[in-house]
């Protein structure tokens, strides 16, 4: 997460162009630590949302509104006395500081003009929402911080407001290449380090992005560079920093498949293996950077337990798959025991009593093999002790070849359910997967009143570029429900090649489809599959009515002799999603 001070002087660079001399309309507090201002500006209506959260600061414009309390909290009550009308006069941003400066003009009792200031900080932890008067004086905050919380400085009314020190870091977009060279340069540090440690607003990710555009490695300590090296970084610092004076932003989300991975106002050439959606607005960049990421970690913490129910069965039952291998290894001399008791019945006749082994022809190789005897047996009851091993050998063999199909599909059906939790994107995707772990024991069921599950999650819709519909299962039910129930026989049906994957189902109401749209299925059946992450996946493809499912199969599973196979890459960008 990139929330520095380039962000910040993004943020109030958009500010200025959109809520400055704006009239505040409306002030709510929806959370203890948010806030919430409507602000009419040329007949436009804007909300500002400003939270000081400790885990999640932000500030950025919003369409969105969430529901204040029914009754308004102190703080909330204070900002709409005094600035519930004021206009705004100016946003600005105290050097590269995570601080936002918001000066605001009202009429008190009297009628007289006053001026106050709303001082944002975007902090981490020690975030903070401060109203002060026109002197610098606190007249509240939406959190006091007390000299027992804080040594460094006090939040309090009647308290003048300040900057806090930040460990004498010196504002970048004052520092000159020569400053740049001789004083953060120096630092016994590597180089990435350095830049971030001595230089205000400026977070580990952009001091990164600052090294690879200079083409050096950020983990390299800076007695390491060579003067060439040094003068290159020190240009390509002032370069950033002069796009940060001239405002040229370019607000943008790196993501890793459909996982936000980093947002930045910036583009990001550190990520260039992965895919960068652009923004017009750093505040539609932050939204929708923070809500996904918070739907991903939402899915991933609710489906954290199933997860781990999966992965237990998984690891036993492979363990378990590994030691039927190796006891059906362990039968494979069965036949030599067979051999051995024949060959005892045959040339038994020449044993003398008490012969601890026979020499003997073995007609089936013609090679001559020596067979060890029990002295205390006679031949035939030697041989029979053989043809007792032998019998029993088969008899584990048959059993453990029942028990390794039955294993191997236990295997099978586990990691076909791990990647449907892999492909949920919301808390409807986890009930149908739950209830499958339920039908099939390793959840148990708990008793709801005959009440059924309502199920409302529905498999992932897209149209292709021809104009083909293509559904793609996320879990085995809806694979199961794809392909025997809504495909139509001439339908075409696609599956990653021997790997768990959803089951996508083109709809060709009787046309012919063209090569484009069977390669966006196959893209489709590459991506959601476990081998999602290979630069290719061999995917085959077959008309739906070549499909049977053998009886007592598991759901989902299916087979097919008559297929073709692509190898396709694993990319659904471009893809349109219904």
């Amino acid at each position: 997460m990139a929330f520095d001070g380039i962000t910040i002087s993004n943020i109030v660079s958009e500010l200025n162009r959109t809520i400055v001399n704006g009239k505040i309309n409306k002030i709510a507090q929806p959370e203890s630590d948010e806030l919430i201002f409507t602000i009419k500006n040329q007949r436009t209506q804007y909300r500002l949302f400003l939270s000081a959260s400790a885990s999640l600061p932000l500030i950025y414009l919003t369409e969105n509104n969430k529901p204040g309390p029914l009754t308004a909290p102190n703080f909330c009550m204070l900002l709409r006395k005094h600035i519930g009308s004021a206009r705004i006069v100016s946003i600005t941003q105290p050097g590269l500081e995570r601080v936002i400066r918001i000066e605001l003009e009202h009429l008190n009792e009297l009628g007289d003009l006053c001026t106050k200031y709303l001082m944002v900080e975007i902090m981490g932890k020690h975030s903070n929402i401060i109203f002060c008067d026109d002197g610098g004086t606190i007249i509240d905050s939406i959190k006091h911080v007390s000299s027992h919380m804080s040594s460094v400085r006090e939040v309090l009314p009647g308290r003048p407001y300040f900057i806090p020190e930040t460990q004498h870091k010196r504002n970048p977009l004052e520092v000159t290449e020569e400053d740049f060279i001789q004083h953060v340069l120096v630092r016994p540090q590597p180089v990435a380090k350095a830049i971030y440690t001595a230089l205000t607003g400026i977070s580990p990710l952009m001091a990164e992005e600052i090294c690879h555009r200079a083409g050096i490695d950020g983990g390299l300590p800076t007695d390491a560079l060579g003067d060439l090296e040094r003068i290159h970084l020190a240009h390509i610092f002032r370069a950033l920093m002069e796009d940060i004076r001239q405002e040229r932003f370019a607000p943008n989300i790196v993501y890793r498949e459909k996982e936000p991975v980093e947002f930045a106002s910036f583009e990001l050439t550190q990520y260039a293996d992965l895919t960068a959606v652009s923004f017009s607005s750093i505040s539609e960049a932050l939204e929708t950077y923070y809500s996904m990421k918070n739907i991903v970690t939402k899915i991933r913490q609710k489906s954290s337990d199933l997860r781990r129910i999966v992965q237990t069965a998984l690891e036993r039952n492979q363990k378990k798959y590994q030691l039927q291998l190796k006891q059906m290894k362990d039968t494979e001399k069965k036949d030599k025991y067979r051999i051995y008791g024949e060959l005892i019945n045959t040339y038994g006749y020449e044993l003398e009593p008490g012969a601890k082994n026979l020499e003997a022809l073995n007609y089936y190789t013609n090679e001559m093999i020596t067979i060890p005897l029990d002295p205390t047996l006679t031949a035939q009851e030697n041989s029979q002790k053989y043809f007792d091993r032998y019998g029993k050998l088969k008899r584990t063999a048959e059993a453990l070849e029942e028990l390794l199909v039955e294993t191997k599909s236990e295997i099978d059906h586990l990691e076909s359910i791990a990647t449907s939790l892999d492909i949920a994107l919301s808390e409807e995707d986890l009930v149908q997967i739950r209830e499958e772990l339920m039908d099939y024991g390793y959840i148990k069921r708990k008793h709801t009143g005959g009440k059924k599950v309502k199920i409302t999650s529905r498999p992932f819709h897209y149209l292709s570029s021809d104009g083909f519909h293509i559904y793609v299962g996320k879990n085995n039910f809806q694979n199961e429900e794809l392909s025997f129930r809504f495909a139509s026989g001439n339908d075409w049906w696609f599956h990653a090649k021997g790997q768990p994957g959803s089951h996508v189902i083109v709809k060709t109401e009787g046309k012919e489809l063209p090569d484009r749209t069977f390669e966006e299925a196959g893209r489709l059946a590459a991506y959601y599959s476990k081998g999602r992450q290979a630069p290719k996946v061999e995917v085959d493809y077959t008309q739906k009515k070549n499909l049977r499912k053998p009886g007592g199969a598991k759901p989902g599973f299916v087979i097919y002799h008559t297929n073709y196979s692509l190898l396709i890459e694993p990319d659904i960008s471009g893809l349109q999603q219904v």
